[in-house]
């Protein structure tokens, strides 16, 4: 009769036993199948066993004469290297891991098969986006200079638009009244640059470069005038570039001619104050000719001789007029105080 017990009532040896029972019953099952596909070798029938002859009952005098011999028998002894399965096996599962290395091998080349596939692919990935970078970095380079063309086609379009002004000459006071002039310090206003000097028609020219001095001034070079030396006079002092009232005020001026110590021709004009912001040029009515001074640039000195002294109008302006031979020119106003004159010492430069 069938035990119709549930699980929970049986005992673990009670179903160990069904359990073997059942595994039992499916090999006999793959057995059978086996056996009708032909995969089955009958076992041979063993040889009938012979029948020995029944000993022969031995008497008391032979078993007290009979000598026992002990025999050891000898067990073969199992190799210590030997693995011996932890489950019994039978022969039906022999099917099963005959099956089981070829299935494994199978998976074992279809994902080699699979991890090759994806190499490649993320290969050809990475160089599908070098081969972008690239072309993004040609497109745009080749779009920067596109657009520096249309900008210089467009700047060159809207220069061609603009109409070129026509310079307007510069009028300097100097080219129409010798520099320092200025009025008598014990005037009631004191020294105050003179615009009486000044032609009427220019006197506005005269009270805007007064007003509005250069911003920056001709930046000195190697052959640049840097300092007037007048021995008999005790002058040693800076030259600045320029002969408006601003430079004046700081010394010794120059008038900006491009006339050079250094060069063989060219007349270095030099102006300073008499009576008013240190009296630099108070004495030179009393240089003579013959006396001697220098003018000293970045990387020389160069000695002048004096050849002569005139006292002028302030329009005299041609004693500052361009000379073939290297020369000087000394200007201030005069006389002391009055100052509605000018002095004016020439002078040329000694041979190299």
């Amino acid at each position: 009769m069938r035990d119709k017990r549930p699980v929970d009532e049986l005992s673990i040896e009670e179903l160990e036993r069904i359990l073997a029972i059942r595994k039992r019953e499916e090999r006999m099952k793959r057995l059978k199948r086996m056996e009708r596909q032909g995969r089955v070798i009958p076992a041979s029938e063993p040889p009938p066993a012979v029948a020995e002859p029944a000993p022969t009952p031995a008497t008391p005098r032979q078993l007290d004469s009979a000598t026992l011999v002990s025999r050891t028998v000898t067990l073969p002894e199992a190799s210590l290297g030997e693995k011996r399965p932890a489950a019994p096996m039978f022969e039906d599962d022999a099917d099963i891991d005959i099956a089981r290395p070829r299935s494994q091998k199978q998976k074992q080349i279809w994902r080699r098969f699979v991890d090759r596939a994806l190499l490649a692919v993320e290969l050809l990935a990475v160089a599908g986006l070098v081969f972008l970078g690239v072309k993004m970095v040609e497109d745009i380079g080749r779009l920067e200079r596109e657009t520096a063309s249309a900008q210089a086609q467009a700047e060159e379009i809207r220069r061609a638009g603009i109409p070129t002004p026509t310079a307007t000459p510069q009028l300097e006071i100097s080219q129409f009244v010798l520099p320092s002039g200025h009025t008598p310090p014990t005037s009631p206003d004191g020294g105050q640059f003179n615009f009486n000097e000044v032609p009427e028609h220019l006197r506005n020219l005269a009270y805007q470069q007064i007003v509005q001095p250069p911003i920056s001034r001709p930046a000195p070079t190697d052959d640049t005038p840097i300092a007037l030396i007048i021995p008999k006079l005790n002058i040693n002092h800076t030259i600045v570039q320029g002969v408006d009232w601003q430079a004046l005020q700081q010394g010794i001026g120059m008038v900006p001619n491009g006339a050079k110590p250094s060069s063989d021709e060219g007349n270095i004009v030099l102006a300073a104050h008499n009576d008013i912001y240190g009296e630099l040029f108070r004495y030179l009515d009393q240089l003579s000719p013959g006396d001697k001074f220098q003018i000293q640039t970045r990387t020389g000195v160069y000695t002048y001789t004096i050849t002569g002294t005139q006292i002028v109008e302030p329009t005299a302006v041609e004693v500052m007029e361009h000379t073939e031979r290297p020369t000087a020119t000394l200007i201030s106003c005069y006389p002391y105080q009055v100052d509605n004159m000018r002095i004016v010492v020439k002078a040329e430069r000694d041979d190299l």
